[in-house]
């Protein structure tokens, strides 16, 4: 669940998680992208891409 109020960049908020007791860590998705459309991400053994579509929304895909 999002926060009620806006967060900056690497701000860590209370968050009902998984986790708790642990602030969620948000992260802008400009900064994380860095200009780009598209990123890789490695997790574990696995690969997943990020993307941008033409409507400005995120896609994670394996």
């Amino acid at each position: 669940m999002p926060p009620t109020s806006p967060a900056k960049t690497g701000q860590r908020v209370d968050s009902n998680h998984s986790d708790p007791g642990r602030p969620v860590l948000i992260v802008d998705s400009a900064e994380l992208m860095g200009g780009r459309r598209e990123l890789i991400i490695r997790h574990g053994a696995g690969t997943y891409r990020l993307r941008i579509t033409a409507s400005n929304k995120l896609i994670l895909t394996k």
